[in-house]
């Protein structure tokens, strides 16, 4: 019969947890290293919540089942309408979601989901652009959202490729949508970015 083991010597030896509070001033959770608590010299050595950029991102009803793979990516490269922030400064995706389908009836209250959660910019993603014909109402969601919410508004979020793109600029209702001028920084990614976006 198996001897019964006293209560201390089934307690595992571990610091004690510091209280909340200690810890929001003093330590970081540093993943590297297991999850372990280390000690931070100072508070304005933490980095702070201030520092992460928060971004939303809504993309067009045509690809509501779009797993974000692409866009996620650029965001990761800093590529696309992404390029605008340096490769350095931390950005936490707060919101992820779509237009709602045509004529765009999520964006009277997604935006405002995402503000909630923390969201500065909220980018209208690269699919509204790039689809056959573009979204016709992009001009309307920018200036709703910005004029509603207070929230800055990108149209785009990962390069265009290339194979849109080549169609793209034949076709007259790119220009009569004037698309350079409201994604223009999308139009002025390098072509083998483009092409790697395929």
């Amino acid at each position: 019969m198996p001897t019964r083991r006293s209560s201390d010597q089934n307690r595992i030896s571990a610091r004690p947890c510091p209280p909340l509070n200690d810890v929001r001033k003093h330590y970081k959770l540093n993943r590297r290293v297991g999850q372990v608590w280390e000690p931070v010299e100072t508070l304005e050595s933490m980095e702070s919540e201030a520092d992460v950029k928060k971004i939303g991102i809504i993309i067009c009803g045509r690809y509501k089942t779009c797993g974000g793979g692409k866009c996620l990516r650029a965001l990761r490269e800093r590529a696309g309408a992404f390029a605008r922030y340096p490769k350095d400064e931390p950005v936490e995706l707060v919101g992820f979601s779509y237009c709602g389908d045509c004529p765009g009836g999520n964006v009277e209250y997604v935006p405002e989901e995402m503000k909630k959660n923390g969201a500065e910019v909220i980018h209208l993603a690269t699919g509204l652009v790039v689809g056959y014909p573009p979204c016709p109402n992009i001009r309307r969601f920018k200036e709703f959202i910005e004029t509603k919410y207070g929230i800055p508004v990108v149209v785009g979020t990962h390069p265009i490729p290339l194979k849109y793109r080549e169609v793209q600029e034949k076709l007259s209702f790119w220009n009569d949508m004037k698309m350079e001028e409201l994604a223009g920084e999308l139009m002025t990614e390098d072509r083998s970015v483009q092409e790697a976006y395929n």
